[in-house]
């Protein structure tokens, strides 16, 4: 099966400081789900820029969707990245538009019509428990309630390529095991899902995932094949 990510001894450097990623190389194959991880300061969201297009690496090769990200047009930029969906974590929501308008917002850019919307976000809304803040606006909204809609705004056009970073590190445990929830069921569909994040509970939520763990710019378990949680004969599973 051909990979939908493809990354080969990539590297990459802001100015004329040290490398923040260094010999960056692994595959990511479709329908597949990732748990990107590592202390502060590794490199998560630096790679996860890459992944989604909002930087070019200083070298190496970058493949997304079997072509050349890294000498792609930039007019070809913005048609790619709508095949991405990507949690920020500063959640970066239209100030003026209100919650139901930012999670709508995919599916106006694709060209959804008017008359089609409006199920598919309430529906949304409504999964990430939001259903009763459809016209608030962002500065209204709690920072908790903040990035629900910026994942609901991630999700809502069945992206191919899912990039999350901290995803539910502003929600409390029982929304985070929703959202995660929602991210495995996405992943069911076939989504190919990254999230970036440092809570071990989180990532034994969902034990088909796979880990890639960053230290220091570079991948610790480059081949993915690492899985958790892992199983020691002796003790059984954990807990």
């Amino acid at each position: 099966m051909a990979s939908i990510v493809q990354f080969e001894n990539v590297g990459l450097r802001y100015g004329t400081g040290a490398e923040t990623l260094s010999d960056v190389s692994f595959s990511l194959s479709p329908g597949t789900f990732y748990f990107l991880t590592g202390p502060s300061g590794a490199g998560k969201t630096s790679l996860l820029k890459l992944l989604y297009l909002a930087q070019r690496p200083s070298r190496g090769l970058i493949r997304l969707f079997g072509e050349d990200a890294v000498t792609m047009p930039r007019d070809r930029l913005p048609g790619f990245r709508r095949r991405i969906g990507v949690v920020f974590q500063d959640f970066r929501l239209v100030p003026h538009l209100s919650a139901f308008d930012n999670v709508a917002l995919p599916l106006r850019v694709s060209g959804v019509e008017e008359r089609d919307l409006e199920m598919p976000v309430n529906e949304m809304l409504d999964w990430v428990g939001l259903n009763d803040r459809a016209s608030a606006r962002p500065a209204t909204l709690s920072g908790g309630e903040q990035q629900r809609v910026a994942i609901a705004r991630a999700v809502i056009g069945r992206p191919e390529l899912l990039v999350a970073d901290e995803p539910t590190g502003n929600v409390d445990p029982d929304m985070a095991n929703r959202l995660l929830h929602l991210f495995d069921a996405l992943n069911k569909l076939g989504t190919t899902v990254v999230v970036a994040t440092h809570d071990m509970h989180l990532i034994g939520r969902v034990p088909t995932a796979q880990i890639m763990r960053l230290d220091r710019g570079q991948l610790a378990d480059p081949t993915g094949a690492l899985r958790y949680p892992p199983r020691n004969p002796q003790n059984g599973p954990p807990a």
